[in-house]
């Protein structure tokens, strides 16, 4: 990885807008980020392309909102601590429906749902995927002793934004709560879908060089450009499609180092029945939350907690320090806090889930000479 590349003061300042300042689609979306960063546009095209082969950026892709089109759940295993290792590898090798795979350590061993070391995010095609059943058989492949599914009750922040949060002080917030946003289906027909499918995969070096770098998903499909856009547009404008994202290598523990987000934490707070909302907005509100979300399902293994959401700094002190200012602001709003944990990210890969459902019958297929599972 070229370090150097990222401690560039322009590259730094392209990237904080370039992370997740780009929502909705955009036919040239290079134009308008470096519209957005006053930069002609040849030079941004040549950054991106440095920064991939430098290993600072993992990706260049329009993101797809998982809880839109597909079912989505956070899952979190219980396995024998021998079998983590070989259990992270499986699933990076064998479920392409298990886009974040991590290790976590929690911050205290003796606290509810300590022994649940991995944890994953599961998205299946709708309506075909079962969650639960998925996991029955992943539970088979892996060895887990036991799982729990956290399924999204409602949104309150999903903003990646690494590099601008760097050095943030602690209790920085939004001036304005951000507002739930509860999950919702939307209806797709086959071209849509089809379309969907077509952003999966991130940009080429080959597609970045383009003027319009989604021509050539388009013509992939057979469809008219105008056809493309046309549909592209109404799934952004749908929530199917969310923003243009440059992806920093924040898995890589050297790329990680350079971003300021050498440690990360998934964070947990469980507040009393009907508070819920009002807390995880108060969470959200505070910048240094890169996700913040209100699941259900943790009520038996994790203390009953309901907002859960990442935070990520250079330093586990700094992180720390970052959640006894959201443990306050909760304590100032009257919020009674029942229950608070700390799960620290140790190892993990990310990558975009498949949603297929061709892909997905093939993989119950496949995987069932090795569970039975039909």
């Amino acid at each position: 990885m070229n370090s150097s590349l990222a401690e560039d003061p322009v590259n730094r300042l392209f990237l904080s807008i370039a992370e997740d300042r780009l929502s909705g689609f955009h036919e040239r979306p290079l134009e308008v980020l470096a519209s957005r960063c006053e930069l002609p546009t040849q030079e941004v095209r040549e950054r991106l392309v440095s920064l991939l082969r430098g290993g600072i950026v993992r990706a260049v892709r329009q993101t797809l909102p998982s809880t839109s089109f597909t079912r989505s759940c956070l899952v979190a295993w219980h396995l024998p601590e021998d079998a983590l290792e070989s259990a992270f590898d499986w699933l990076v090798r064998h479920d392409p429906f298990s886009g974040h795979v991590v290790l976590r350590e929690a911050e205290d061993p003796s606290s509810p749902g300590a022994e649940f070391r991995l944890w994953t995010t599961l998205r299946l095609p709708a309506p075909e995927g079962n969650l639960e059943e998925h996991c029955r058989i992943l539970s088979r492949c892996i060895g887990a002793r036991e799982f729990v599914c956290m399924p999204v009750v409602g949104m309150f922040r999903l903003s990646v934004g690494h590099l601008r949060r760097v050095g943030l002080p602690p209790g920085t917030v939004e001036d304005e709560l951000p507002v739930i946003r509860r999950p919702k289906q939307i209806e797709l027909d086959e071209e849509d879908r089809r379309v969907l499918l077509a952003f999966r995969a991130p940009l080429s070096e080959e597609e970045l060089g383009l003027e319009e770098p989604w021509f050539l998903r388009a013509a992939s499909l057979g469809l008219g450009k105008e056809d493309f856009y046309c549909r592209a547009r109404r799934l952004a404008e749908s929530g199917a499609l969310g923003r243009f994202a440059v992806v920093l290598n924040h898995t890589d523990s050297a790329a990680r180092a350079v971003a300021g987000t050498s440690e990360a934490a998934l964070l947990m707070w469980a507040v009393p029945s009907g508070e819920e909302e009002r807390a995880g907005a108060i969470c959200a509100r505070h910048v240094c939350m890169t996700h913040c979300y209100w699941r259900s399902g943790a009520e038996k293994n994790f203390g009953g907690v309901q907002i859960m959401g990442m935070v990520h700094g250079p330093t586990r002190s700094v992180v720390r320090d970052h959640k006894k200012a959201i443990d306050a602001a909760l304590s100032r709003a009257g919020i009674p806090l029942l229950y608070s944990q700390m799960h620290w990210t140790l190892r993990a890969r990310i990558r975009p889930s498949e949603f297929d459902p061709v892909a997905y019958a093939a993989w119950r297929h496949a995987v069932s000479g090795i569970t039975g599972i039909q």
